[in-house]
């Protein structure tokens, strides 16, 4: 049995096989009914379009300011760069960088892994380092924590409303948008999908940064692809014929 089709329930722990059924698809557990993975058509576009509207999102939460406080007739703005700043001068550096890892750091890195791995697909190839930047991709999503940084955010303001007129900035309400982005991405993409797309890429021998016109790797776009690919009599077909002939027998 191939490993790659087994699929273990999170709530029972059934080690189950995986049928090739027709998608969109709704895995379902045979001995609890806990949703093992639910496929919709176009997932991975989807999660490609809301990964990119998240980088944008995240450029401006860091080149805005969060908020503005004015005390005293004295303004003055806040960034996350200038927070962890002054919890460096202030003695805190651990504080500071913890602050820049969680919440600048790695929300950078899954949605720049997510990218990395998305366009080659886009364009019908695969990104070099797939296993190692999927391995990234798994351990910045554990740590990016743009919702504790929200509502601790919300948190200060409303504290510091009572002694100081405060403004939400651009940042604070870039960073709200990014956080219901990252949910959606996470709620749209599929792994699964994303090796099964990604071993059609290699199958179809697509070489990296060759465009494919026909999108990101599919059932539909693949048959169509091998049936060209049968007129034109292409390398790697013709070694896959003629191993078949050798294996024929007389």
């Amino acid at each position: 049995m191939n490993r790659a089709q087994l699929l273990a329930c999170p709530e029972c722990d059934l080690l189950q096989h995986d049928a090739p059924l027709p998608r969109p698809r709704k895995a379902l557990c045979a001995r609890c009914g806990a949703v093992l993975y639910q496929r919709a058509r176009g997932g991975l576009e989807r999660t490609l379009a809301l990964t990119v509207t998240a980088l944008v999102l995240l450029a401006l939460a860091n080149a805005f300011p969060i908020l503005t406080l004015e005390l005293q007739d004295e303004r003055t703005t806040a960034t996350l760069a200038g927070a962890a700043a002054a919890l460096w001068s202030q003695g805190m550096p651990l504080v500071a960088m913890l602050v820049l890892f969680m919440a600048l750091v790695m929300p950078l890195a899954e949605l720049a892994a997510l990218a990395y791995l998305l366009v080659p697909l886009a364009r019908g190839s695969r990104a070099p380092g797939f296993g190692t930047v999927f391995r990234l991709l798994q351990f910045a999503s554990r740590w990016g924590t743009v919702e504790v940084f929200v509502l601790g955010a919300l948190v200060s303001l409303v504290k510091l409303g009572h002694v100081a007129d405060v403004e939400p900035g651009v940042a604070l309400g870039s960073y709200g948008a990014l956080m219901l982005v990252m949910a959606a991405i996470e709620a749209s993409f599929d792994p699964r999908e994303l090796w099964s797309r990604r071993a059609r890429a290699a199958m179809l021998g697509s070489p990296s940064g060759s465009p494919d016109r026909s999108g990101i790797a599919g059932p539909t776009s693949s048959r169509r692809w091998r049936s060209t690919c049968r007129r034109t009599h292409c390398r790697s077909c013709t070694r896959a014929r003629s191993s078949a002939r050798r294996k024929t027998p007389s």
